[in-house]
């Protein structure tokens, strides 16, 4: 453990992004968010690392030190409710301003990197004024930067989900950021191959999975574990089961009647995942995407994998807590493709 790089992790959530480096060979020592449930859910996950309840809105950073200690690597995901494309893009948003707690963390703890991720209209938001005050800021305290935005399934991930992420070492940059494993379209996970396996209806937490995997992916998903979690099905009203049943594998309104089509007034409403596809960005709870079989939304641990989430991570608290804390993540498996990246760029080997 001695020689591990130090990581903290700043709204943590359940911990998806640590989770990869941990993945990667990191020593996260602590992950800090104000949202109790996805904490009790990072401890549950991240043996011996700290669950911290704090506002970062409101916090002094030398007293963070205090109970990190020494830490090499900062890493984290400010709410990014304000650049979303999903809210109102509102840039004086004043959540967007804990991401100046980012900022005086790592000015006050001087790690050798720091990983910033967040959604990817944020690189043009306001004519890219916040994309280039994130550099700005950075390059002040000595930190040279490199941001791209990257495309999960194309780490393995069975999920078409973008995010930007930036990534800052003191002094020179070698670091570079990874390659696509999968970006030939047809080696893509698929929802097909993440999900297939795990049962129509409700089991009990920790119950056998009695199927095979029939996927690479399964197998990887399921290699430390072979019994599932999370996984309660939502019971939709008969009407919304009848009108979920007329959309395919892969379709949406437009494959309903007529009389149907704008029974939801969102341009998401009632879109199947494709089996053969990678799933779309998975949200946290909107209830407006379905299994590409089943009548229903997706269960927790459906999400999880689509999310890339081994199944031996437990989510903890109510089931609209573990939706929300799926859905905030950051895949996994993107996550230690980064870490190990990073850990090449400061002559770590992992």
């Amino acid at each position: 453990m001695k020689n591990k790089l130090k990581v903290l992790d700043l709204f943590s959530g359940c911990g998806g992004l640590s989770y990869g480096f941990v993945r990667a060979g990191f020593d996260v020592v602590a992950g800090i968010d104000n949202w109790k449930d996805s904490l009790i859910t990072f401890e549950r996950n991240h043996p011996g690392s700290k669950g911290i309840l704090m506002d970062l809105g409101n916090f002094d950073p030398k007293n963070l030190e205090k109970i990190t200690g020494k830490i090499d690597v900062v890493v984290g995901g400010p709410p990014c409710q304000g650049f979303s494309i999903s809210g109102k893009r509102n840039p004086n948003d004043p959540r967007n301003g804990l991401y100046t707690s980012f900022v005086k963390t790592v000015k006050q703890l001087r790690p050798k990197a720091f990983v910033l991720e967040n959604v990817p209209n944020l690189v043009a938001m306001s004519g890219g004024k916040i994309k280039n005050k994130i550099l700005k800021d950075f390059t002040a305290l000595g930190y040279e930067v490199k941001y791209k935005v990257m495309l999960a399934s194309d780490y393995g991930v069975p999920q078409n989900r973008r995010r930007v992420v930036f990534v800052g070492t003191l002094g020179h940059n070698s670091f570079i950021f990874p390659e696509p494993t999968f970006s030939d379209p047809e080696s893509k996970a698929t929802a097909g191959q993440a999900i297939s396996d795990l049962p129509e209806g409700s089991v009990k937490d920790g119950t056998e999975n009695k199927k095979k995997p029939v996927s690479d992916y399964q197998a990887k998903m399921r290699k430390k574990s072979n019994k599932i979690f999370n996984h309660e099905i939502t019971n939709h009203d008969q009407k919304t089961t009848d009108i979920i049943a007329l959309v395919p594998d892969g379709g949406n309104y437009k494959d309903l009647p007529d009389h149907l089509k704008n029974t939801r007034r969102v341009n998401i409403a009632w879109t199947r995942y494709s089996s053969n596809k990678p799933s779309f960005t998975i949200d946290t709870g909107h209830r407006h995407h379905f299994h590409y079989k089943w009548n229903r939304i997706p269960t927790v641990r459906e999400s999880a994998r689509l999310q890339s989430f081994p199944d031996d991570f437990v989510f903890m608290g109510s089931k609209t807590s573990q939706y929300k804390q799926v859905g905030n993540a950051v895949p996994p498996l993107m996550a230690e493709q980064i870490a190990k990246a990073l850990a090449k760029a400061l002559n770590k080997k992992i």
